[in-house]
């Protein structure tokens, strides 16, 4: 049986991720499509607008994956789990002004720069579910991102 480096896992995630977050290359998303291109093309005010008659608001989202980030990160650095509400985000966001909108991205972002500085904080990977949790970052981040440009052509037409 032959195995994948570390290298080349980490190399692999790390594109995944730009992909998902920042730099279309071209593995799943079309050209313009990642998620900081998608949100700079949304204002507070749309950003606040409940899509469908249940589902939440883009902002909702947003602060919800940057919420994902935060507990993984926190949870991969620490191996303490810790109890979170996971249905309080989407039961709270609603509107937002244009300093909260602006907040929730600067957050994801910054979140996003902590997941990257753990990937580059790992020494190896060592099992199954190191892998598994890495992958869950780049779907449950791009299923949100599918999420946020659906409700885009709702909004926007």
């Amino acid at each position: 049986m032959s195995s994948i480096s570390s290298e080349h896992f980490t190399e692999a995630l790390r594109t995944l991720l730009d992909e998902t977050f920042d730099n279309v290359q071209g593995y799943f998303l079309d050209k313009g499509t990642s998620l900081f291109e998608t949100l700079a093309e949304v204002s507070a005010a749309e950003a606040s607008i409940p899509v469908g008659g249940r589902c939440a608001t883009l902002a909702a989202q947003v602060k919800h994956v940057a919420f994902y980030l935060d507990v993984t990160e926190r949870f991969v650095r620490t191996a303490t789990p810790t109890r979170v509400d996971w249905g309080e985000i989407w039961r709270t966001v609603d509107s937002v002004t244009p300093e909260e909108w602006a907040a929730f991205q600067a957050e994801l972002r910054t979140n996003y720069n902590r997941i990257l500085a753990l990937i580059d904080d790992m020494p190896g990977w060592s099992n199954a579910d190191e892998i598994g949790g890495a992958m869950a970052v780049v779907a449950h981040t791009a299923y949100h991102l599918g999420e946020i440009r659906q409700a885009l052509c709702t909004i926007k037409s």
